[in-house]
């Protein structure tokens, strides 16, 4: 009998879902526009306001674990989380109810490892700083290629270090990404040159 995803250890998460940076694939781009219209259709205008397509999936010719990162910007309501995670796990979308700073939906992970395309939704209310702040990194990226390659070097030695340690490679580019993040603000990248989509 399998195993539910929520009774398994952390050691077990990890050997299941192993850390495996994938080369540039032009297909995360088309994918991130198919899911974009999925959440558009499950939780429709008045609650997605905006999409982005956030990180290394959206940094052209960089490296990266093959998840679509998607930030979507929902309206500031009370009642809106539970909206919310009532609509999306109907559709099979797993809520991260560990993650308390926002609401955040998986999909692809199954108690046979990953499937072939795989998801982070993250949802943050229209005005926290966050919506920014994934924004800044990714447009800075974009525009230095040179500081694209440092943060991919950085990405595959953490990989190979903490190959099933999902937390740890984690936490290993946190400080790459604060201090790009606060140089990208410093030129006032994201806000202006964001890609709406």
């Amino acid at each position: 009998m399998k195993k539910d995803l929520q009774k398994l250890t952390k050691e077990e998460l990890g050997k299941l879902f192993p850390v495996v940076i994938s080369p540039p694939n032009h297909k995360w781009v088309e994918l991130y526009h198919k899911e974009k219209n999925e959440l558009l259709r499950i939780l429709g205008t008045d609650i997605v306001l905006k999409t982005e397509h956030i990180g290394s999936t959206a940094i052209p010719n960089l490296a990266a674990k093959s998840t679509i990162d998607i930030l979507v910007e929902v309206p500031e309501r009370e009642d809106i989380k539970k909206d919310i995670i009532t609509k999306m796990t109907a559709y099979g979308y797993y809520n991260m109810r560990e993650v308390t700073d926002h609401i955040m939906f998986v999909k692809g992970y199954t108690p046979d490892g990953i499937k072939k395309k795989s998801y982070h939704i993250h949802m943050w209310p229209s005005g926290h700083k966050e919506l920014c702040e994934k924004l800044y990194f990714r447009d800075y990226l974009i525009s230095n290629p040179i500081i694209a390659k440092e943060y991919e070097e950085l990405k595959i030695k953490l990989a190979l270090m903490y190959k099933y340690d999902r937390e740890a490679y984690t936490e290993g580019k946190s400080e790459f990404i604060l201090r790009v993040t606060e140089l990208a603000k410093k030129h006032k990248f994201g806000l202006v040159t964001s890609r709406q989509d």
